[in-house]
């Protein structure tokens, strides 16, 4: 069967990965049959040729579940799309408190 997994490269604690057409009897760091693009999580790159794995999964390779989001995520050039992140405010509980009965007084007035 074959599979489109990651392929782990990098030095210890700094991974990065390819996205690779492989059988799945291999090795995680066996020879590819075709590399599709790269992943770095910790930057939150990734470059894939989205027509390509597309055409393999048509063709019947099982992508992984890492893969899958991958492929689905991305845009139609091939980088991860990223949702804007909500920060919230880190208070403390009397903080909380004193917003929370300011609110309260605001809202009977």
């Amino acid at each position: 069967m074959v599979k489109i997994r990651l392929k782990r490269l990098g030095a210890k604690r700094n991974p990065i990965y390819r996205i690779i057409v492989i059988d799945s009897r291999e090795k995680r760091e066996g020879k590819a049959i075709e590399e599709l693009g790269f992943y770095n999580p910790r930057k939150k790159e990734l470059k894939i040729d989205k027509e390509k794995a597309l055409g393999w999964v048509k063709k019947g390779a099982q992508p992984s579940e890492t893969v899958k989001y991958l492929i689905d995520n991305s845009s139609e050039a091939g980088t991860l799309v990223r949702k804007p992140v909500v920060e919230e405010k880190k208070i403390s509980k009397k903080a909380k408190a004193k917003l929370e009965s300011e609110k309260s007084t605001a809202a009977a007035a």
